[in-house]
């Protein structure tokens, strides 16, 4: 072999180790973030959750103190299905949090 062929192989094998190496750190970052996200959603789900609960026991509450006022179903009803729905998105963040933590085991 001349030098020019040892040349020519050893840049392959560097380039080849500095890619895998590459490669390697940025699975471990992609990993970490994997692993968070699902958590940090939830987090940011049930705080949401919570404000939406306190802002209709609010206006709820609101509507009780006027007396003359006839009761509005249809806002009972509206929050009612507001709340269904953000149990179902909850259910479904469980799911998907889940599904990335057996995903990352």
């Amino acid at each position: 072999m001349t030098n020019s062929d040892y040349l020519l192989k050893a840049a392959i094998k560097k380039v080849t180790e500095k890619l895998n190496e590459i490669l390697v750190e940025k699975i471990e970052e992609a990993t970490n973030i994997a692993q968070d996200a699902p958590e940090i959603l939830k987090k940011e789900f049930d705080n949401l959750k919570e404000s939406i609960i306190e802002e209709a026991s609010r206006m709820e509450n609101a509507e009780n103190i006027q007396e003359n006022e006839p009761k509005d179903t249809f806002k009972d009803s509206k929050i009612k299905k507001a709340l269904n729905e953000i149990e179902g998105i909850n259910e479904q963040i469980d799911l998907f949090n889940k599904a990335i933590n057996n995903q990352i085991k």
